[in-house]
């Protein structure tokens, strides 16, 4: 039985929460939030022990692995003590909200010889997975050409005033558009070597970004186009549209995967269900869990996640200057 630590039991604690409860061979042991009262009502449902100092958490005999789910600013002091306690951890995104932290983490981790994980969901949904299989089976052939759209309503009951700012890791790009950049990515198999974007803030009163657009030239010779949109008023879409040698894709969480060849359209069966969300959640953590018994390498790796950190850093002093940037 592999023993979890929360650091960060808000809304997404409450998720990975679920997750752990649906999984065998893992249990919740404590949680960390600062807010005392909301914490006690966390461990109550929850049944574990808390704690308003993360370090407690990490340094917990019974806690093998922690999650880190606290605001974007506040990852490294935690991911630095869990690596240096040797504990695994699965870190939500982003890895960190500048690239110097992105690294400290990253070698840290590879120092201690821990497994870190970062926490992008959309590839564990149903979709994302079933799109993923076709590619690697060669059935539509090379990538060639992909279009990620996250756009959705940004002031949701969650937001928090860390979201609007970058100083604190802010920014729709950062938070919800990673999404869709890490997923086009993750579907193209290829490094990102320039970016050409526009950040704005159209919407809202805020000093990030709810509103962006970026043109990604990869390695591979694949071209990408990524929109990242916190609306105020509008529709949401989560759309991903990959063309390839040998046909196309059109992927959406909740809904499917549709396969065009043959002039036409044909939906891929999968059993949908109720919460595209959880099923995702639970899926990610199956997958940590087996990586961390069976000592293999990260399911998302901090290298992959490092990367789509720098091709956001491009994309914002792209957005300053007006210029193409070479990502680091």
């Amino acid at each position: 039985m592999i023993g979890i630590g929360i650091i960060g039991a808000g809304g997404w604690g409450e998720r990975h929460a679920a997750a752990i409860k649906n999984l065998d061979g893992v249990t919740l042991i404590a949680a960390c939030r600062t807010n005392k009262s909301a914490l006690d009502d966390f461990c109550k449902r929850h049944h574990c022990t808390g704690f308003t100092e993360y370090q407690d958490v990490v340094n917990h005999s019974q806690v093998d692995a922690v999650v880190i789910a606290t605001p974007n600013h506040l990852h490294i002091p935690v991911a630095l003590a869990a690596a240096q306690a040797g504990k695994p951890f699965l870190l939500e995104k982003p890895l960190a909200p500048t690239l110097t932290e992105c690294d400290e983490i990253v070698e840290a981790v590879d120092k201690a010889g821990v497994l870190g994980m970062v926490g992008f969901v959309n590839r564990f949904t149903q979709s994302y997975q079933l799109a993923k299989r076709q590619l690697d089976d060669g059935e539509v052939g090379k990538p060639v050409q992909g279009i990620s759209t996250m756009s959705r309503f940004w002031m949701t009951s969650n937001r928090q005033p860390w979201h609007l700012d970058y100083e604190t890791g802010g920014g729709v790009l950062l938070n919800l558009g990673i999404h869709a950049l890490d997923r086009l990515n993750w579907l193209l198999d290829s490094p990102v070597e320039r970016v050409s974007a526009r950040l704005s803030t159209d919407f809202h009163d805020q000093k990030a970004d709810d509103n962006g657009l970026l043109f990604l030239s990869y390695k591979s010779g694949a071209a990408g186009v990524v929109t990242s949109t916190g609306y105020a008023q509008g529709g949401p879409k989560h759309l991903t549209e990959l063309i390839c040698t040998k046909g196309m894709l059109n992927i959406e969480y909740g809904k499917g995967v549709w396969l065009g060849q043959d002039d036409q359209w044909k939906h891929l069966p999968y059993a949908l269900t109720d919460d595209w969300m959880q099923d995702a959640m639970d899926e990610e953590w199956r997958q940590f869990v087996h990586a961390v018994t069976h000592n293999e390498q990260s399911p998302v790796s901090l290298e992959s996640a490092r990367h789509v950190m720098a091709v956001i850093f491009a994309a914002m002093e792209s957005s300053r200057t007006g210029k193409e940037v070479k990502v680091q």
